[in-house]
């Protein structure tokens, strides 16, 4: 039995409205990605293959929930000190998790909202999904202390709500998420795709917003190519020039996201045949 998997990756406010256009311009090209076996998301990708699982939320309707100005939300910013924070984070360590631990240490003595309000800001984006869907689904977050990934499912024991609120807590911005007494911070600080838990499907998609990688943040495309070296089919799909141009400077502009969203939607007709090729096996 062929298996599918779709990787959402992280991103902010505009990756999640580019990553959502691509997807609905993929389904008018009639490739539907949401019927996925497996969802994967991390940070912004979290709160996009949450809703696509839960089955309640077209793509259609999801890509014009997208397609506001994004008044009434504020929108987040990383100051210089922190940026600097984690440049020197990825110089000073050899590993992802070494990486993580780094990042954990900022987010734990950041000043930030309390845990309370994130959460809620979090669940009004998600609304009217509440409860783990039926689709298997993976929500990724890393340990602020260990710095070690941690793909949260429905048989977790975590509810669907504390997964994403901690795949979506950017170090230095906002709160980590606590899960059983540990505390956790973003998925996308170990990859910014984590496309290697689809290890085993044998379709795999890629849709990710952010496609950098560093000599200890594994890119997509490395985790793409990994993938296919393990015999599954695999596409890619990254911001071209215009998309990039669409997100603005700061990923965290809710004003951004419409433009991001129509940016995805466009790029979907470059990789609309491949697409189709893939999933249609």
């Amino acid at each position: 039995m062929t298996r599918t998997a779709l990787v959402l990756g992280s991103g902010g406010m505009t990756g999640a409205g580019w990553a959502t256009g691509v997807l609905h311009g993929l389904a008018e090209a009639g490739t539907d990605l949401s019927t996925a076996d497996l969802i994967i998301g991390s940070s912004a990708g979290a709160v996009v293959g949450t809703q696509l699982a839960s089955g309640k939320i077209t793509v259609a309707e999801l890509y014009e929930s997208r397609l506001d100005d994004g008044q009434g939300e504020p929108a987040g910013r990383l100051g210089a000190g922190t940026i600097l924070h984690y440049a020197i984070a990825v110089l000073t360590s050899r590993t992802a998790e070494a990486y993580g631990r780094k990042l954990g240490a900022l987010a734990l003595g950041a000043t930030t909202v309390d845990e309370a309000t994130r959460r809620d800001t979090v669940a009004r984006r998600l609304a009217p999904v509440a409860q783990w869907p039926e689709r298997r689904l993976l929500v990724t977050a890393v340990d602020a202390l260990t710095g070690e990934l941690r793909a949260y499912d429905r048989d977790s024991g975590a509810a669907l709500l504390d997964a994403v609120t901690a795949s979506c807590a950017i170090p230095g911005l906002w709160p980590p998420a606590t899960i059983d007494g540990r505390r956790w911070i973003d998925g996308g600080v170990h990859s910014t795709a984590n496309a290697h838990l689809a290890v085993g499907y044998d379709r795999v998609v890629v849709i990710a917003p952010n496609g950098s990688g560093s000599k200890v943040i594994v890119s997509p495309a490395r985790q793409g190519a990994a993938l296919a070296s393990a015999g599954a089919r695999v596409e890619v799909i990254t911001p071209d020039a215009d998309s990039k141009a669409a997100f603005g400077r700061n990923p965290l502009d809710p004003s951004r996201r419409g433009p991001a969203a129509r940016a995805g939607r466009a790029q979907a007709a470059a990789h609309a045949e491949a697409a189709r090729a893939l999933w249609a096996q």
